[in-house]
């Protein structure tokens, strides 16, 4: 009895450890400038450098857009606010991430709250405080 408890702790303790390291790199770029996303890939980053440094608005959203998906951030940023978009991206990367996070607010885009439909999890935005701003 002692055998199958110790077995099933060791089972449960090596499962959370491996939920504990393989969501962390997944969710920590999320709002978090010093972190990459999940599709991050060197060519990707140098294509998106060269597009932010250009300020080639159509060919962020062909990048954003290539493998099918479209993110919401494509749907909030247009061709006159890419500009602003830009400018926050540049702030970020300088270490201003409250200049940033500002802009990001302004465009929609701010950490914490949902926006939209929400895929079937509810309807509604939700304020930095968790609570509902319907």
């Amino acid at each position: 009895m002692k055998n199958k408890l110790f077995v099933l702790g060791t089972l449960a303790i090596a499962l959370l450890g491996v939920i504990a390291f393989t969501t962390k790199d997944a969710d920590a770029y999320r709002g978090d400038y010093t972190q990459v996303g999940p599709n991050h890939t060197a060519q990707r980053e140098t294509e998106m450098e060269k597009v932010f440094e250009n300020k080639d608005y159509d060919a962020w959203v062909a990048l954003m857009t290539q493998d099918g998906r479209r993110p919401g951030v494509v749907d909030r940023i247009s061709k006159e606010n890419f500009a602003k978009f830009v400018e926050a991206k540049e702030l970020a990367e300088q270490g201003d991430t409250e200049g940033a996070e500002k802009i990001r607010l302004e465009l929609g885009l701010g950490q914490g709250e949902r926006k939209g439909d929400g895929n079937g999890q509810g309807r509604g935005r939700m304020a930095r405080d968790g609570s509902s701003t319907l």
